[in-house]
Formats: structure tokens, sequence, C-alpha cells
């Protein structure tokens, strides 16, 4: 197939609104979340196209890793065929442009400059550049209704809920009420809550022991935003905080609102399928080595994807995670050794080092390699769990077998759904109307 013969101008920009259910965090060059940088929402987009155009039999290359991004090293012409693979056809490669301008933008048309905020509404506006072929813009639509139903967007997304109550990063063991009153044992540098502060009030509400603090608390977010007074050296003052911890705190949920006025996909799955294996694009290499050996990530692909909607994994309490006995973690959170800075507990290491298929679904920070399981508290409406599996390692059975572990009403025939499944109801008739 010639792709570009199914090219069709598009004379105007398509608008795709959502909403959005948590914050979305996309950071910045330091670290800090409160500006919207739109690179960030571009690389969630296209991280799940590529995810989508994979389950679709497509090949898409990993464009971070030298020597499997695109362009060819062998095939100079950006219009000849094997040049770039599908996904860069629309996001670009080193010589060839992306096809479109992005702007994340209000009802207004204004644009977003602050983080996005939980039940803040915002639109993507996609501006062609270059003539964007039709599968394009169903692929995008797609890729937004997977994110909307089944993923996440932004950073961040990488957190797992808990169930446990605290209180701007500290836990019930950080806080101590022997003398009616809750005061602050312990603390790090840079929290709001210092060593020796009092709390006296939660949101306008008085508290004098820990087990009043837990009944404020329990039922909010983490992260939520709080209002507290605390007696600090003597004096009475108001403060900015949050409840629970942070590193619990659910981003990246949203809700993919109706689509473009005036336009709706009109290919079928079949006519999407031929156009991200057509002959014309590159066949992108799906692993890589280096100085810390193979890496493969063929794995980020719908046909190896699940999920499953009502459903979350989480730190239950300091000696139970369920999120750790799916991945294979342990999970007792203490403390087993200090090397300088570096704090190792027992939650980081597996119950079995020898198991590979644990090894994989956990991941490892040091390695900057990603945990293949994901899942999401809040709001209750949207929690989800969802993740991948490796062909050859571990297979939906395995994962279901987990899963079961943990969830004893699980009924997996009803509420797993793999990506195939999933495929399917994203190019359904009406789907994206």
């Amino acid at each position: 197939m010639d792709a570009k013969a199914t090219s069709l101008p598009c004379a105007q920009d398509l608008r795709f609104q959502l909403k959005a259910y948590t914050d979305i965090w996309t950071g910045d060059a330091y670290g800090g979340g409160d500006r919207l940088i739109p690179t960030g929402i571009m690389g969630s987009l296209r991280w799940w196209f590529e995810v989508l155009v994979r389950g679709l039999g497509g090949k898409a290359c990993d464009p971070t890793v030298d020597g499997v991004r695109c362009p060819s090293r062998n095939v100079n012409d950006p219009h000849a065929p094997g040049h770039h693979c599908v996904v860069c056809e629309l996001f670009g490669c080193a010589g060839w442009a992306r096809k479109f301008r992005l702007m994340v933008v209000d009802k207004d048309d204004r644009v977003i400059q602050g983080q996005i905020r939980a039940g803040q509404k915002f639109i993507l506006r996609f501006i062609p550049l270059r003539p964007i072929a039709p599968e394009e813009w169903c692929l995008l639509d797609a890729t937004l209704r997977l994110i909307d139903d089944y993923g996440a967007m932004g950073g961040k997304t990488v957190f797992k809920p808990s169930d446990e109550w605290g209180i701007a990063d500290l836990g019930a063991d950080n806080l101590d009420d022997s003398d009616n009153q809750v005061k602050v044992q312990r603390s790090r540098s840079g929290l709001p809550l210092q060593q020796g502060d009092i709390i006296l009030k939660v949101e306008g509400t008085s508290v004098a022991s820990k087990s009043e603090l837990e009944q404020l608390l329990i039922g909010k977010r983490h992260g939520e935003r709080l209002k507290i007074t605390v007696r600090r050296n003597g004096n009475e003052k108001e403060i900015e905080t949050w409840a629970g911890k942070r590193h619990h705190q659910d981003f990246g949920l949203v809700k993919y609102l109706p689509g473009p006025d005036g336009w709706q996909c009109g290919k079928t799955l079949e006519d999407i399928r031929a156009y991200v294996t057509s002959s014309h694009w590159r066949e992108a290499p799906h692993s890589y080595r280096d100085n810390k050996g193979m890496h493969d990530f063929s794995w980020a692909s719908l046909e190896n994807f699940w999920c499953v909607k009502g459903r979350y994994l989480a730190r239950v309490s300091t000696t139970k995670s369920t999120f750790n006995q799916v991945v294979g973690r342990k999970s007792d959170k203490s403390v087993k050794e200090r090397r300088g800075r570096r704090v190792i507990r027992w939650s980081d290491l597996l119950e079995d080092p020898r198991d590979e298929v644990s090894r994989w679904l956990a991941g490892s920070q040091r390695q900057q390699e990603s945990k293949k399981v994901f899942s999401f508290k809040h709001p209750e409406e949207r929690d989800r769990t969802f993740g991948f599996v490796k062909p050859g390692l571990v297979d939906f059975e395995e994962m279901k077998r987990r899963l079961g572990q943990v969830w004893s009403d699980f009924q997996p025939d009803d509420e797993f759904q793999t990506g195939q499944q999933i495929l399917e109801q994203l190019f359904s008739q009406g789907a994206s109307q």
C-alpha cells in the first residue's frame, strides 16, 4: 500500500475534549508539577499509540534508544519505504517532522499553563502541519479512548495506591498522642509538618488523638489538599498540606468526552490493521543490547495487555501489600538496611529471587526497568488495575492466578479483559462517534 496515496489533507484542526478525574503530572526540568508541560502529554500519547500499533501487528520503534529509534540508517529518503515506522510517520523522527502541533487549551481556546487538576476539562487541539491520513486520525481517537477506559495519561502513573491513612507524607508511626494531643514525633526535611508540631485542627475540626485524626483522613485521597492548624514554638499557625502520602497519589485518569464536532472514524478494524502493517513502514527492532544486557520492549503491545476495572491493588498495612503480592515482592516495608543515604526495605526485595516472572513484573528502579502492573484507587468509579504479559515468560492465566490470590471474589471470566477484546471494542461500529 502506498502510504502517500492514503493521506488526505485536513483543512482544519481537530479538538479532542477530556476531563481530568485526577491531577495530571507532566513535570518540568526541576521536577516540579505546578506547570503543564505539553511534551509530557505528547510523550504519553505516543507511548499508548505505540502500544496500540503493536497490538494491531505494526512495528513501532523506541524513540528513546539509539540504534532502535527511527529513521533507518539504510534509507536516506524520508518518503522511501523503510525510512521510518508508522508511529514516526505521525509523531516524527530525525529527518521527518511531526505532522501536527499540539496545543492544550481550555473551552475558550486559551492555552493552559498550570497543572491540570482533578475535575478540570481541557482540549487537546491537533493542528495539522501536513496532511494527516484518515487512519491516523482514527488511531489518535482510539488511543484517547484506550487511555480513558483502560490506561492513564502523563507521569507518575507508576505510583501504587494505599489503604493506610496519613498526613503530609507522615504516617501514624510518626505521630504521638500520649498527652491528649497529636504531636509530630518524627519528620523529614522539606515537609510542611516539623518535629514538635502539635496538630490542633484539620479543615477546622479539632483533634486530640490519632484515632480522631484517622477518622478525618481515612476517606480522603492521598495528595488531597488540606488546611490544618498547628502549634509550633508556642504559636498557632495555619498551614497548607495534604492527606496521606504523595507517593500513593493517583495521577493521570481522564474521561474522553464526545469526539470532535463533525468528525468520526470511517475506517474498520481491518482498514486500520492494513494501514499499520503496510510494507511501506520500517520494521523497527523490538530489542536492543547495552552494557546492562539485552532489553526487549515488544511486551508494550495491546496484544499483551490486560485490564480489570473496578478493582485496585494497594498497600494495606506496614506488613501487607496486595500489589506486592501480585508482582512477587515482599510485603513488609520495614527497613532492612541503610547504605549511606539509601534505605533498603524488605518490600524492595522479591519473595523468591530466582522467580524470573516476578523479577520481570516488579521491574527495577536501579536498572531503570518499569514495573508491568499498574493500579489506581481514586476516584472510586474509575479505579482499575492493568498490566502486561510477556510471551514465553508469563501469560494471562498466570496473571489471573496471581490476582485471584488477593481478590477472593475475583471472577476472571467476567472481569479480566485482554487487549484483543479491547481492540475489537475500540474499533467496533460506532465506537468513535
